[in-house]
């Protein structure tokens, strides 16, 4: 029987890990998938932030825990499923989104920072995602598999705006797009899913450089429908590709930016 867009889209009986959930784009998608029924699991390096995100969650209803965990330490993120498995149970859904940035012209880029990033956005998203899958989604006998989110930029699909100079998360971004792309095809046979997200400009934490270089003004100019993205923007992709709504929807990078990555020449 047909099931209804209500059932597609339940997550009741499963169970999230979001890493970078303690704030912004994170604990946005995390607000999405634990509204839908989720259980959760936050991570990020900070226990004060992540202790704040939970008692925000649970106030909303939401059963949610959190693990500080720095998902650049290969140690670490061996803990941090472990705890998880230990606390929750296997792992359906992992929110890769912990990233790092950092602004400096390329002839000048420290190689010390371009290692940070990188070993953030793209080494930690392989090692966590190679953990979960092991350990809690290959195994299972049913071919449930499971759904991985990657969460890359539109700043991974192409250059920047006169002004930036991002270079390092650049390039690791664009390394998401097209590990999200390659994963989806290898663990497709496990019954996984691989998606990304790439989001454009929200006002953050981590965003606050650029906009301040740039200037909001400019940047809702450059978008077609003339804003920046919201606390909301980012809920409804993240549950499509966390639910059974997008069961058929895998190696897929969907931008979410007001229509900045669709201008030619932008």
């Amino acid at each position: 029987m047909t099931r209804t867009v209500h059932t597609l889209f339940d997550l009741k009986g499963k169970t999230a890990l979001v890493t970078g959930g303690s704030r912004g784009l994170g604990l946005q998608m995390a607000h999405a998938l634990g509204e839908a029924g989720a259980r959760l699991m936050l991570a990020a390096r900070k226990a004060d932030e992540l202790e704040a995100a939970t008692a925000d969650l649970q106030a909303a209803g939401v059963d949610a825990r959190w693990v500080a965990a720095d998902c650049a330490q290969e140690g670490d993120i061996e803990k941090l499923v472990t705890e998880t498995l230990q606390r929750m149970g296997d792992i359906d859904i992992l929110v890769n989104n912990a990233g790092a940035t950092w602004g400096a012209p390329a002839q000048d880029h420290p190689v010390a920072a371009w290692d940070k990033v990188m070993n953030l956005n793209v080494r930690g998203y392989f090692l966590l995602s190679q953990q979960v899958a092991r350990r809690s989604m290959i195994p299972r006998e049913n071919g449930s598999g499971g759904r991985i989110i990657n969460v890359a930029s539109i700043a991974g699909l192409g250059g920047n705006p006169s002004g930036m100079t991002t270079l390092a998360y650049n390039t690791s971004k664009g390394a998401v797009i097209n590990f999200t792309r390659a994963l989806a095809c290898e663990w497709g046979q496990y019954g996984i899913r691989v998606n990304a997200i790439c989001p454009g400009f929200f006002p953050s934490k981590m965003t606050a450089g650029t906009l301040a270089a740039l200037g909001e003004d400019r940047l809702k100019a450059a978008a077609p429908l003339r804003r920046l993205g919201d606390d909301e923007d980012l809920k409804g992709v993240a549950l499509l590709f966390a639910s059974d709504a997008g069961k058929h929807i895998t190696g897929q990078c969907l931008a979410v930016d007001g229509g900045v990555s669709a201008v030619v020449g932008g």
